[in-house]
């Protein structure tokens, strides 16, 4: 299983996040997230650039805001300006987040993803698109001259998982422990997505109850969002703090392993913890064999 890091991109500044990048260059992969600070591709174009080695990738950007034709420009300068080396990772987000923030219609986020997805393939390839349908409507393809990133979705429903096994090369799981995945994802895709990208909280620590009591306290919140309740659900898991990979190293070697024998061919580690706790599972993810 490859170890991907993420990259905070609510750092205090893109020079942070370079020197972080080079600090954890020997990591597989470097990702960032799409929240309400830096756009994500933007910021992982000027790391690239700084930063040569680690694979990049968004983990993820909503598809809403951005019109396909839009967001193939985007992401293939990006990949043009970091060498290849660009896995775009897309999703629907959540109604709150899309309604709420955005001001958009959250109507049948599965058609929605479809149809987006069919414009987005194909343009990401350099191919020209000529598609209406019930949620977008597109015309015209994008020039830029590099290779296709590969392209992921966030998916956790069963539909969403059911369109990136048919149109995406792969996923990316949220709060999905090994049961979720073994026993539902990798089932869902229906044999397709060949790559299974799971973002785990990862914490190498003395205190594993401690660690545990805190992530339940601090994401609550994901207790409300039903996409994330019901892959808890679906997993066995009471809360986040069931799903996290968190004790002594041996413990999180162990943990590590049961996700990869559940189906995730990569892991996307955001480390928890302490300053101190954090420094360790870096260190120790960096060297790890899973």
């Amino acid at each position: 299983m490859r170890i991907g890091l993420w990259i905070d991109e609510l750092a205090p500044s893109l020079d942070d996040m370079i020197s972080f990048a080079r600090a954890h260059a020997a990591f597989d992969s470097l990702w960032a997230g799409q929240r309400d600070g830096r756009d994500a591709l933007t910021a992982l174009a000027v790391v690239g650039r700084a930063v040569r080695g680690p694979a990049l990738g968004t983990a993820v950007v909503p598809t809403q805001p951005r019109h396909p034709l839009a967001l193939a420009a985007q992401a293939l300068t990006a990949q043009e300006a970091v060498g290849g080396r660009l896995t775009l990772g897309v999703g629907v987000s959540h109604r709150p987040i899309v309604e709420g923030r955005f001001g958009l219609p959250y109507e049948r986020p599965a058609r929605h993803l479809r149809e987006y997805l069919s414009v987005l393939a194909p343009l990401l390839r350099g191919e020209s698109v000529a598609f209406e349908g019930e949620t977008l409507k597109a015309s015209g393809a994008v020039g830029v001259p590099t290779t296709a990133p590969s392209l992921l979705v966030g998916a956790l429903g069963p539909a969403s998982l059911r369109i990136a096994g048919e149109l995406a090369d792969g996923v990316v799981t949220t709060w999905a422990g090994p049961e979720a995945l073994e026993s539902y994802v990798i089932p869902a895709l229906g044999g397709g997505a060949p790559r299974v990208v799971a973002t785990v909280c990862v914490c190498v620590t003395g205190d594993e109850a401690g660690v545990r009591a805190m992530v339940a306290e601090q994401f609550a919140v994901v207790n409300e969002l039903p996409a994330y309740r019901a892959i808890l659900e679906r997993g066995g898991a009471r809360g986040p703090a069931d799903v996290i990979v968190a004790g002594d190293e041996a413990d999180v070697l162990k943990q590590l392993g049961r996700l990869a024998g559940a189906g995730a061919t990569e892991l996307l580690a955001v480390p928890i913890g302490t300053p101190e706790e954090q420094e360790r599972t870096t260190a120790f993810l960096a060297g790890a064999g899973v």
